[in-house]
Formats: structure tokens, C-alpha cells, sequence
């Protein structure tokens, strides 16, 4: 992480509170409960028992400083309102000032798609990098700043729409749950789950030999969903990626094949081609491009 954390300039680069949370900019007010909610707990003391005390040290001064302070702007429709007025006058500025070049390759990636299809590519990826926001707190930094890029470039492309319609849920449909057919024992429950992740997995790679990299991307994410801590999945989730030329999406998910296991042989396959072991930033330095506005006062 920078070595200016949680220094006043820090504070100000990530001050989106939709990124700060992981959420797409159509939250309404109980997503943005249901996703705080989710971060107090993985925050909590209770979840880090296992932690280093820096760790631990940093989850309580990321609750404190930034996820709470984000709530608060948030929780209320007032509120909502007067942040996402905030992140248009961002995006009028940017583009009067200078080209809109976003300087993640996710929201590169955005900019580029027909208009039918961003709202879904955006949703589908806030989603992702909000797993992973803070699962690993290294990598806390990276992945606010690429959520926040996301929202500038989903706010550029909207520009014309007078208002952006809050939701629910995410517009990304999710399988329809089924009645139930018998009990299941807990244990049971984990097996059939596992017995999906594993049939997404399997396809995957099969769709991996056709080099069908889209559809590599949608079986793994399902795959993820289902048993998040497989290096596997993220290993060949971050070469999907890395064919598609998303490559901070691609160091994303490699680091945390590598977490989970360090001899991972896909992942240590591309270490040291994308210098794994450096700290994890997708994004150019504050203060250059679409973030400079982010290091001015208000």
C-alpha cells in the first residue's frame, strides 16, 4: 500500500464512497446496507483472529476512516444524491479538461463496448472487484482505485441520462433458486456446492482450449462464487483475463492463486512475467490522468 496511508492526499484519492464500499453507482439503500454490513464483518476482530497485528491494525483503521465515513454519505437517498452529484461535476470536469482516458484496463475495456452491453460488463465488474476488496487488504489500494475508475468511465458513458435509476440488485440476472427437494445436511449442502464449482471449472477449461476466453471468465466467476479460496479458478480466471489484455484483472486474480496456494503452477507460470511479487497497482500514480482531480480539495 502507498506510504502516505490514510495521510489527508491519501483520503482524498479515494474518496468515492461507491468504490470505497464496491458498489455500482445504481445502489440503492439497502444494497449499500446489505454490502456494509458484509465489510463490518470482515473487518471485525472477531474474523482477523488469525491476523498479524498490522493487519488487524489496518481493518480497524479502514472501518473507522473510510468504510463508516462512506456509509454515512450513502445510507440516506439525500445523501446518495448529493455523492453522485459530486462524481458527475468529476466526469464534466475531466472532460473539459482533458481527454477521458481511464486509466484502468477494465475501464478501458468499458469505454470501448456497445451501449447494451456496459451496463452488464459494469455491473459484473464491480461485483468482482468487490469480492476481492477486502479479502486481502493489500490489495485494498489497487482495487479501490480500478472501482473508482469504473464509476467515472460508467458516469462518462451515461453523461446524457438526466438520472441514473437506483436498483435492488445488481442488474446481472442470478439462477433462480429452486424448491428444495429434500434436507440436506450442512455437509451435504458444501459437497453439492462444491460438485458446481467443480462442473463450471471443468467447462471453463474446456472453453479454455477453443481460446473462448468470454466464456472461460463467465464459468470461473460462477465457479468463484461457489469456492472462492481454489487457486485454480483464479489462476485460470487471470489467464482468461490476460488473453482478453485486462491485465490488472489478470495480477488480481494470479495473486490470489498464489495466496491460496504458492505453487500454484499457472500462476507461478506468469510471476514473474508480471512481477507478482511487486505491490499490487492497476492504475497510474495519483495525480495523473482521470485521478488528478482526486488529489485536489474540495
Amino acid at each position: 500500500m502507498s506510504q502516505t496511508l490514510f495521510s489527508t492526499d491519501w483520503l482524498n484519492q479515494l474518496s468515492d464512497p461507491y468504490a470505497v464500499l464496491g458498489l455500482s453507482v445504481a445502489a440503492d439503500e439497502r444494497r449499500v446496507l446489505k454490502r456494509y454490513r458484509n465489510i463490518a464483518k470482515l473487518l471485525h476482530p472477531d474474523s482477523l483472529m488469525a491476523a498479524d497485528p498490522a493487519t488487524k491494525a489496518m481493518a480497524s483503521q479502514l472501518f473507522a476512516r473510510m468504510v463508516n465515513p462512506a456509509y454515512q454519505r450513502l445510507k440516506q437517498e439525500k445523501e446518495r444524491a448529493d455523492a453522485m452529484a459530486l462524481l458527475r461535476i468529476r466526469v464534466r470536469q475531466i472532460s473539459r479538461e482533458e481527454v477521458f482516458a481511464p486509466q484502468s484496463s477494465i475501464a478501458q475495456r468499458l469505454l470501448k463496448l456497445p451501449v447494451h452491453e456496459a451496463d452488464i460488463y459494469y455491473e459484473q465488474s464491480v461485483s468482482e472487484l468487490g469480492e476481492l476488496q477486502y479479502q486481502d487488504l493489500e490489495q485494498f489500494e489497487s482495487l479501490t482505485r480500478q472501482l473508482a475508475d469504473l464509476n467515472l468511465s460508467y458516469l462518462y458513458i451515461k453523461m446524457g441520462d438526466p438520472m441514473i435509476r437506483e436498483k435492488r440488485t445488481g442488474i446481472v440476472s442470478t439462477p433462480q433458486s429452486k424448491p428444495a427437494q429434500f434436507s440436506a445436511s450442512p455437509h451435504e449442502t458444501a459437497q453439492v456446492a462444491v460438485n458446481y464449482a467443480q462442473r463450471h471449472y471443468y467447462r471453463a477449461q474446456e472453453y479454455a482450449k477453443k481460446s473462448n476466453w468470454t466464456q472461460v471468465v463467465a464459468e470461473l466467476r460462477d465457479a468463484i462464487r461457489l469456492e472462492p479460496h481454489r487457486s485454480e479458478y483464479h489462476a485460470l480466471l487471470a489467464k482468461a483475463y490476460l488473453m482478453q489484455n485486462l491485465v490488472g484483472m489478470a495480477k488480481v486474480h494470479f495473486r490470489q492463486a498464489l495466496k491460496f496456494n504458492p505453487k500454484d503452477p499457472l500462476a507461478l507460470q506468469y510471476a514473474e512475467h508480471l512481477n507478482l511479487n511487486e505491490p499490487a497497482k492497476d492504475t497510474k500514480p495519483a495525480g495523473s490522468g482521470l485521478f488528478n482531480l482526486f488529489t485536489k480539495k474540495r
